[in-house]
């Protein structure tokens, strides 16, 4: 039986921390599971739910496990603020809320037949991780598989393990790099950036996914298009600022549209005009 969202989209269902795992100084990832009632949580690749720290607040967390894994609900999250903060120092066995999922999904649909570029930065690999596990589930459906990681350091590459995994498959391309070299790091320097234009995918009938810091957004679709991307087969997620997840509050309108409802997930070209506005 699934786990699908409450009759009222604003209330909060109580779900269980299974566990508990650190991945980065400031990252963490929770396992959760239904406190009433068993089986999957159903989504697509790109939603995410609100997670409630009872007594301190809410937050919007991109899903980041399997999308085809009957496994717990995972959230891969940076404690950057007082929710944030209060969910990592919750440990296994403690309760908390979750309304979702919500929101649009990367179109992997529309990507069939297509070489795949997934262009990411920092935590923004979290919110990618499910349209990874969907690509590699369906390889057959698509044709070059790429993705292009940056981190500020070497110790910021999160799921360094699983980069790992990916990268060592014959049926996909992965590249990182790293803003500043530290330790023993013998890789990539340099903005991500620069990965789209050395990457080996066809530019005319590729489909692109991206995710991470507005910055690093603006100026990868910058490079996409510089390599032939055309402005509709450009995917960005736009996830920001959202507080009801239902369109109520406001707080997410991006011009004519609410992110929580009409995104997270956007195509380029239907943004352009006020994507060009910093922080908006």
């Amino acid at each position: 039986m699934s786990v699908t969202a409450a009759a009222d989209p604003m209330l909060p269902e109580p779900f269980g921390i299974l566990r508990k795992r650190r991945e980065l100084s400031d990252t963490f990832t929770l396992e959760l599971s239904p406190l009433h009632g068993g089986g999957t949580f159903a989504f697509r690749p790109g939603q995410f739910n609100m997670l409630y720290v009872f007594g301190v607040g809410e937050i919007p967390i991109s899903i980041s496990g399997d999308p085809e894994d009957d496994g717990p609900l995972v959230h891969t999250i940076r404690a950057v603020g007082t929710v944030s903060g209060a969910l990592r120092d919750m440990e296994a066995g403690d309760v908390i809320g979750v309304r979702g999922p919500f929101g649009s999904a990367w179109p992997v649909e529309e990507a069939e037949g297509r070489d795949v570029v997934l262009v990411t930065g920092g935590v923004g690999l979290a919110p990618m991780r499910p349209v990874i596990h969907h690509l590699l589930a369906h390889r057959q459906r698509y044709g070059k598989l790429l993705i292009l990681y940056g981190a500020r350091t070497p110790e910021d590459v999160l799921f360094r393990k699983q980069l790992e995994q990916w990268r060592s498959r014959f049926d996909m391309f992965v590249d990182v790099t790293v803003d500043r070299a530290t330790g023993k790091w013998r890789g990539r320097v340099g903005v991500v950036t620069k990965l789209i234009a050395r990457a080996g995918f066809d530019p005319h009938d590729a489909a692109a996914f991206v995710c991470g810091p507005e910055v690093m957004m603006r100026f990868s679709v910058q490079a996409l298009n510089e390599r032939g991307v055309a402005d509709e087969r450009i995917h960005l997620s736009m996830e920001r600022n959202m507080k009801c997840a239902v369109g109520f509050c406001g707080h997410c309108q991006f011009g004519g549209q609410f992110v929580c409802k009409d995104g997270p997930v956007f195509r380029f070209d239907a943004i352009r005009d006020i994507f060009s506005v910093w922080e908006v």
